[in-house]
């Protein structure tokens, strides 16, 4: 595999400012990349956040103060979790890439597996016993063959990957912050692979794991891979979702058929169907991201990385954009088409209503009033 990018260190000034940034009100993580962009330095950001908050149509919102930032940086310390950014070393470089990789993600364990080629197994929790021994058979063997097998510490599949892959490096990615594993009855096997592997959150320590917080999870699973698995998966089950995901990251997606009796293996099937590459033995996979593998990687700038800011819009164009939003989600591209305005002039504003709180992001790109 060809060489990581070049990597560069925060400053513990820095670092104490993204934190702050990213624990305030109403900041996400798309939120959070265009306000370093736009200032440069999260501190400055910082100091706008009321502004922009008010532009947007209310009061601003909580901004994490500094000792808070501290206290949570001196409990990380307690707990082995090291905060790191995108381009540090331990930041997995793939991840980075994605649309909404965290700006500060909290790893812990042997780091140096976050440097690796990754691939996803993923799968039921309610698994059958074939699919959990096909899931520990082909993890084993990607093992074998050099490859970090990273999935969600659940149940069922997840947990028979992790457990096949102890000895040659296992990534868990968690739901909840790093004291609070979910399941509870995994947290011995959690401390095993933290030996040769790592855990990786991007929730706070004592963040208690809520359904929400497991599609977000997912998006960090197929996001730091070069592909994804999935072993069995009922139809509408949050294996399809993180597999909808890897397809929207640019990642290869994999399925493992199964019998059309069996529901657990309907969704695996219809990824068959829908193009989704057909997996019975790990050189299948080993074959279809050996080519990814041999290719430079760089850490390259997101086009809407480039998009500038503009903070002076008038307020009849706010109102405009605003105007043409509502419950039901619209993407970006007809939000500026239908107001005649620029790219600019509406992501500011958008950027504003977000800080305001009163937007609300879906997949694949959509936006709404909350």
């Amino acid at each position: 595999m060809h060489d990581r990018p070049s990597r560069h260190e925060l400053a513990d000034t820095e670092r104490l400012d993204r934190l702050r940034l990213i624990r305030s009100e109403n900041v996400g993580p798309r939120t959070f990349r265009a306000l370093l962009k736009h200032f440069g330095d999260a501190r400055t950001a910082l100091e706008h956040l009321p502004d922009m908050a008010r532009r947007g149509g209310s009061g601003a919102g909580r901004i994490c103060t500094v000792e808070e930032a501290k206290a949570e940086l001196a409990a990380c310390n307690r707990y082995g979790v090291s905060l790191v950014a995108p381009g540090e070393a331990s930041y997995p470089t793939r991840l980075a890439t994605i649309d909404d990789a965290p700006p500060l993600l909290a790893v812990r364990g042997a780091l140096d597996v976050l440097a690796r080629p990754m691939i996803a197994i993923v799968g039921s929790r309610n698994a059958s016993g074939a699919g959990l021994k096909f899931a520990a058979t082909l993890a084993h063997d990607l093992g074998d063959a050099g490859f970090i097998v990273i999935s969600g510490l659940a149940r069922g599949i997840d947990q028979a990957a992790h457990r096949a892959t102890v000895e040659t490096g296992t990534v868990a990615v968690l739901a909840g912050g790093h004291d609070r594993i979910y399941p509870p009855e995994h947290e011995d096997l959690l401390a095993a692979l933290l030996e040769r592997g790592a855990a990786i959150s991007e929730m706070p320590l004592g963040h208690v794991p809520r359904a929400r917080d497991f599609p977000r999870r997912n998006r960090l699973i197929s996001g730091a891979a070069l592909g994804v698995v999935i072993v069995e998966a009922a139809h509408r089950s949050g294996s399809l979702i993180t597999a909808r995901m890897a397809a929207e990251q640019g990642r290869e997606v994999f399925a493992v058929p199964g019998s059309p009796l069996d529901p657990r293996a309907a969704g695996t099937n219809d990824l068959i169907k829908q193009g989704a590459a057909l997996v019975t033995c790990a050189s299948d996979i080993i074959n279809a991201v050996q080519p990814i593998m041999e290719r430079p990687f760089a850490l390259e700038a997101r086009e809407s990385d480039d998009e500038p800011l503009d903070f002076d819009t008038d307020p009849s164009e706010r109102e405009r954009i605003v105007a043409l939003l509502g419950p039901t989600p619209v993407s970006l591209d007809d939000l500026i088409r239908m107001s005649g305005l620029s790219a600019t002039i509406v992501r500011t504003v958008l950027l504003e209503l977000e800080l305001a709180g009163r937007l609300e992001r879906h997949g694949g790109g959509l936006l709404s009033l909350a």
